[in-house]
């Protein structure tokens, strides 16, 4: 897709992180935007903001966990600018701390967002690009999920998270393959960031009340949140940096977009791992003080 202005993007996730960075960098390329968060006042901020640039906007608060939602999304998309090119599948949140002390209501919470929320895009969003292909033969759509370099590696007190994005890395590389039999146009990716300062390590701040976990933290969960803040607030590429990145793979057709290639090595280790039947590799091995943070938090927890 090498053509933006005057298309149409729908941005889950748009109040903050990528998403907003999404919506500036399309905005700023002359397409017309559909935004989405749970947060309404960071997403009126954004539209607000974007407009008075100029930029036509249609801004809904949408929970993607919730089908309903999603598909009220694409309805007002349709009406509003009867066709969507360029799909974000954006939205997420992140959990920390040991897997086992993860509550029913993390997993709940977090897949719901980050996995049910991709399912959610995929399953309404992809017949009306497809319609829109099949109708047009000048149609160029694309669609990008965001996952995260964990959802190639798999590192330790981030067993939640490790889950939905290994599940997003998967749903993509099937819708990938899905789309290349049925002979469309319309092409997909997968973001796969690594730490970047965005406001994921503060999701739980707009964690939705039914699955709110209200207990004191764990000792591990302490621990691997301020990991995650520490790390995060460390990244050296912005959300923008992130923002420009994939699009301009969205420009070559890439699936794989990453922004850290160095941290591809522990990819690599991983896979020699699973190909010789070795023990899974260490995913901090290149920066060793991460897991000697979280060891000293937890000695103890599994006795």
């Amino acid at each position: 897709m090498e053509n933006f202005a005057g298309r149409v993007a729908v941005i889950t996730g748009a109040g903050s992180g990528f998403g907003r960075e999404f919506a500036n960098e399309a905005a700023r390329l002359g397409m017309k935007l559909v935004l989405a968060d749970v947060d309404a006042h960071a997403l009126e901020q954004v539209s607000s903001a974007l407009q008075a640039a100029g930029a036509d906007v249609l801004a809904m608060v949408c929970d993607v966990r919730k089908a309903a939602h999603v598909e009220e999304l694409a309805d007002a998309a349709m009406i509003r600018f009867h066709g969507v090119h360029l799909l974000f599948n954006n939205a997420g949140v992140g959990s920390a701390g040991l897997i086992w002390e993860s509550t029913e209501a993390d997993w709940d919470w977090v897949l719901g967002v980050n996995l049910w929320g991709v399912i959610h895009g995929v399953r309404v969003f992809t017949p009306l690009m497809l319609d829109a292909a099949r109708n047009d033969p000048g149609y160029e759509g694309h669609i990008v999920n965001t996952a995260s370099m964990a959802g190639l590696l798999a590192p330790p007190a981030m067993g939640v998270y490790n889950a939905s994005k290994h599940a997003v890395v998967a749903l993509s590389e099937t819708l990938y393959h899905d789309l290349r039999l049925v002979g469309t146009p319309l092409k997909a990716s997968v973001l796969c960031p690594y730490f970047v300062p965005t406001g994921i390590a503060h999701a739980e701040e707009h964690r939705p009340a039914e699955v709110r976990h209200d207990a004191a933290p764990t000792p591990s969960q302490r621990a691997a949140q301020a990991l995650l803040e520490q790390a995060v607030a460390s990244g050296k590429l912005t959300a923008a940096d992130v923002a420009r990145i994939t699009f301009d793979g969205i420009r070559r057709g890439d699936f794989y977009i990453y922004t850290h290639p160095q941290a591809l090595q522990a990819v690599a280790d991983r896979m020699d791992a699973v190909l010789h039947g070795k023990p899974p590799a260490d995913a901090y091995a290149a920066t060793p003080q991460f897991t000697d943070m979280l060891k000293a938090a937890v000695q103890g927890s599994g006795k």
